[in-house]
């Protein structure tokens, strides 16, 4: 059920008319419509994980209340049991496919083990999620959490299960005990982020998709000029569609009184590797500098500028492998790692660039264009199926035909990358993309027309599907 159908409309009116006219008064209530919302919403896809879903959760509630009445090792060995079955988990679905595969390739043996597994939707969400609530335990961020509708709706929540953003227990799980007011400036302001996440994923992102699968399924019979358009329209694409999703998950969750993680800041414009980090995919990010990126540093302190360099690439490795299991995911956060070198060398790794006024300086516009080209250069490894063909695009981006005229170049689709980039641009400061409550009445409502006008004439609603779900 995606956002962009109408089944997920209609299912989300229902939800909202029984959660504020019928639950209105009532917390539990509101909280079993919420499970069992998520639930349906999670089951429409296969009923059949539903039991897994709901059995990682029946787990971890367990544990948790177990850490919470035991102390010393006692308490350390119910972490650690927690934490080896939730990873473990994930690890089957997601990876184990992948080793068995490449020991069998590797012998020559025959596989028949791996052939009927089947990843589930939001895995990679929910389960970092669990292994959050184990570690903000482990570390004492945390209580255990006695409240099993609020420990259930924190695992489900559906608006932000499948495809993010990851949220901590210390942010929802407050938010799920306390009562939710809805008032008509939040209500707006959540309607306007969502209309502006469907823009990018209808109109951009939708827009886009044809062209850089018709030029990475075809990279071989291509100029170098083409493929390495493909990558800079990838960029486009995957920024449009994931922050389209985000802004709608964070729409709908405000619609039902809830404020969850932010997940991309403008993005495009940032002057350094370092920037683009903190203002992309901001939730994996934070989560990945918490729990295995700080203690990493602590570790290798003694390391000085090297032990940082250790820290961040290994980072990184574990943020290329999170997205799958495939060496040129492992390789795509090798090379962000290793883009970070100049700025930890530099001692610039923590600088913060404000832009100098209402346009960015030729300066400040290399820097943006230099950041883009090195980000769409590693996107060549995402977008690759194997490292094969990875191999093979950067062999055409890097030849003579570089430098010929690339074909499928369409006004009308860098025309809509400019209105993408000219908008945000122009909230770049606001909290979304969309924030636009300075204005007076009626620009609002011209950008109202506008960007619905954009949708029905311009929108591709035939791709429904998001591509951070495979994740």
């Amino acid at each position: 059920m995606q956002f962009t159908s109408i089944a997920f409309t209609l299912f989300f009116t229902f939800v909202f008319g029984l959660y504020w006219f019928i639950c209105r008064k009532n917390l539990k209530l509101q909280n079993i419509l919420l499970l069992i919302s998520s639930y349906v919403f999670y089951g429409f896809w296969d009923w059949r994980f539903l039991a897994l879903l709901a059995g990682s959760s029946a787990i971890a509630y367990y544990l948790g209340l177990k850490i919470g009445g035991s102390e010393g090792k006692t308490k350390k060995i119910y972490i650690n049991l927690g934490l080896i079955l939730t990873i473990g988990t994930l690890f089957y679905f997601k990876y184990f496919g992948f080793f068995i595969d490449s020991f069998a390739n590797l012998f020559h043996i025959k596989n028949t083990l791996t052939l009927n597994i089947i990843l589930p939707l939001g895995i990679s969400f929910y389960t970092f999620r669990i292994i959050s609530y184990f570690l903000d335990l482990k570390n004492n961020k945390l209580k255990p959490e006695t409240d099993v509708l609020a420990f259930f709706n924190y695992i489900a929540f559906f608006p932000s299960m499948t495809s993010g953003p990851i949220d901590k227990g210390g942010l929802l799980l407050p938010q799920l005990k306390k009562e939710r007011v809805f008032t008509e400036e939040m209500a707006a302001d959540a309607a306007r982020q969502i209309l502006y996440g469907a823009f990018k994923k209808l109109v951009i992102a939708n827009s886009i998709t044809p062209i850089t699968q018709n030029i990475f399924q075809n990279y071989e019979t291509l100029s170098g000029s083409t493929v390495a358009l493909g990558a800079i329209l990838f960029l486009f694409e995957l920024y449009a569609d994931f922050s389209g999703y985000s802004d709608m998950a964070i729409g709908f969750a405000r619609l039902l009184g809830f404020k969850i993680t932010k997940n991309f800041a403008f993005p495009l414009f940032a002057q350094n590797i370092a920037e683009y980090w903190r203002k992309w995919h901001i939730s994996l990010t934070s989560w990945l500098t918490e729990y295995v990126f700080t203690p990493l540093v602590i570790q290798f302190r003694d390391h000085g500028k090297r032990g940082l360099i250790a820290a961040i690439i290994l980072n990184f490795i574990l943020i290329g492998a999170w997205h799958g299991p495939r060496f040129t995911f492992i390789i795509f956060g090798l090379l962000h790692g290793i883009y970070y070198i100049p700025l930890i060398v530099r001692d610039k790794l923590n600088k913060k660039k404000k832009f100098s006024g209402s346009f960015p300086t030729l300066k400040e516009l290399g820097n943006i264009l230099l950041t883009m080209m090195i980000v769409c250069f590693a996107l060549v490894l995402f977008a690759a199926p194997d490292l094969k063909a990875a191999l093979g695009m950067y062999g055409r981006i890097f030849s003579f035909s570089l430098f010929s005229i690339p074909q499928f170049i369409k006004i009308k689709i860098l025309g809509l990358i400019g209105i993408l980039i000219l908008i945000d641009w122009m909230n770049k400061d606001q909290e979304h993309g969309l924030d636009i409550k300075r204005f007076n009445p009626w620009m609002r409502r011209g950008f109202y027309v506008f960007l619905i006008f954009m949708i029905m004439y311009y929108g591709v609603f035939s791709n429904g599907s998001f591509i951070y779900e495979q994740f």
